[in-house]
């Protein structure tokens, strides 16, 4: 009769490795805790809903919709949290059905979803296209016409367009009138004295921005393409969130902001009517 080991006995203490493994979850959330960011940091960033941030940091991927889903939502959460995507995707891929599936293309959903507002929007792509479709016929018009008057008239935030000087076309033999200020400085310079007044560019870059009132009542929740300017007023402040602050240029009561933001960096800012601060 063998007195010795038996060989069960000689195994190695595999749930003690189990136990030392961080799951994908347990790994999102600790990286957002490291970079100081709380869950309503991370979903204005990415644009993923709170509770589906809530629910992968439990590792719970059910209300993900899917697989494909799933590994969108953890690449791009990794990518917020400073974390690399590539091993929790592997991690996920041999907990949820064995081995990395194959490439899909996955990547420009996810990217789409960050930039756009959580209600259902428009198919950007048929809206750009129909921009740049408007744009030329807009320019080929306006050259057909001879009326520089048309192409130059624009209408800032919250205002109507004024239609008094497109009465009658203006003759060939005028003197060329001079170049109009820009919309910004229009609008900057009517901003009233009583309320809080700022003006968001997005002067070197597209920019997802959320505009609050002192309320908390949304103002705005969208994508600024380049060259478009927005104009926001409140009677006691404005709090804004700007998804790529380096794209930005912001004038606050007149007065135009001069923060060496950083491109890609997220801002969170709050002006009253008495910023900037003279001095």
């Amino acid at each position: 009769m063998s007195i010795g080991n038996s060989p069960e006995d000689e195994r190695p203490f595999e749930d003690d490795r189990e136990e030392a493994r961080i799951s994908v979850g347990r790994a999102l959330q600790q990286a957002r805790i490291a970079a100081g960011l709380t869950v309503d940091d991370v979903s204005n960033a990415t644009r993923v809903r709170i509770a589906i941030v809530h629910a992968i940091e439990a590792d719970d991927f059910a209300p993900c919709g899917g697989d494909v889903y799933a590994r969108g939502h953890i690449r791009t959460l990794a990518k917020a949290v400073h974390l690399d995507p590539a091993p929790l995707l592997d991690q996920y891929a041999a907990d949820h059905g064995g081995g990395r599936p194959a490439p899909t293309p996955a990547a420009p959903l996810f990217e789409a979803e960050r930039i756009r507002p959580e209600r259902r929007g428009p198919n950007w792509t048929a809206a750009m296209v129909a921009a740049i479709v408007a744009v030329i016929g807009f320019v080929g018009f306006t050259a057909f016409k001879g009326d520089d008057e048309g192409g130059k008239t624009q209408v800032a935030e919250g205002a109507t367009p004024s239609t008094s000087k497109s009465s009658s076309p203006t003759p060939k033999s005028e003197k060329p009138e001079s170049p109009k200020p820009a919309p910004s400085d229009s609008a900057i310079a009517a901003a009233p004295q009583d309320k809080v007044t700022v003006q968001v560019s997005a002067a070197d870059g597209k920019s997802w921005i959320s505009v609050k009132d002192h309320n908390g009542r949304n103002l705005f929740d969208g994508l600024l393409k380049q060259g478009d300017s927005k104009t926001f007023q409140d009677s006691e402040k404005i709090n804004l969130v700007l998804g790529d602050a380096g794209a930005i240029q912001l004038y606050v009561n007149g007065k135009k902001i001069d923060d060496d933001w950083q491109p890609g960096a997220v801002e969170r800012l709050t002006y009253t009517k008495g910023d900037p601060t003279v001095g």
